[in-house]
């Protein structure tokens, strides 16, 4: 397992689809609202909180297409589901790789960016323990996305309109943990309920993702 985890990191960092990316569009989305919204600091003080979980949510997004895809095309899959490793353990290490290149930089980027959009400085700790805690839950659900489209021609866009719909949950409590947090408020129940859709998804997603894989791999 340590040795796959090694390989995809590399794979991730080689391929040009890994923190670089998912950086520079969550820096992209945080410079661009300011435009959009207007520079009132009363009114970007309470929209950061959603406004940074949802640059980081399409940040994550952008690199699954290429979770699979390259061991798709030179047959690696087809070993890991004939090798003794578990498929569902397999896809489980490219999760942690997908989180660990894209979702935990975007996690140490967060306060830096939240100084643009005038976050609250009681904000900083809860929007980076919320993400924190949630994009491992993305990383999960994008694998088992990846594992349904892998194969399909340009299966981007399809990847996108099955995944996006499961992150909903993780957005609304990772948001709500944040903004809780920015405006003094008890963050107990939001936290506890993205604590248990992370762990849900860790416990559960891997089974189904490894299942689908199984069906393309046919």
């Amino acid at each position: 397992m340590k040795a796959l985890l090694r390989r995809d990191l590399a794979l991730a960092l080689r391929a040009g689809g890994g923190f670089g990316l998912g950086l520079a569009f969550f820096l992209i989305v945080t410079v661009l609202v300011p435009f959009g919204v207007g520079p009132q600091s009363e009114l970007l003080s309470r929209i950061a909180p959603g406004i940074l979980w949802l640059g980081a949510l399409l940040a994550c997004l952008l690199s699954l297409d290429r979770l699979l895809a390259l061991d798709w095309e030179d047959g690696t899959l087809d070993l890991l589901a004939t090798s003794p490793l578990p498929l569902e353990a397999a896809l489980l290490v490219k999760a942690l790789a997908h989180w660990i290149t894209t979702g935990l930089p975007l996690v140490l980027a967060a306060p830096l960016l939240g100084v643009l959009l005038n976050l609250p400085a009681s904000g900083y700790l809860w929007l980076v323990v919320s993400l924190a805690l949630g994009t491992p839950a993305l990383s999960v659900i994008g694998t088992f996305g990846a594992a349904l489209t892998v194969g399909v021609k340009r299966g981007g866009l399809l990847m996108s309109l099955l995944v996006l719909p499961l992150y909903v949950p993780t957005l609304i409590f990772g948001a709500e943990v944040a903004r809780r947090g920015a405006t003094g408020m008890a963050t107990e129940t939001p936290l506890l309920m993205l604590a248990g859709i992370t762990l849900g998804v860790i416990a559960l997603m891997p089974f189904a993702s490894a299942a689908a894989l199984r069906v393309n791999l046919r």
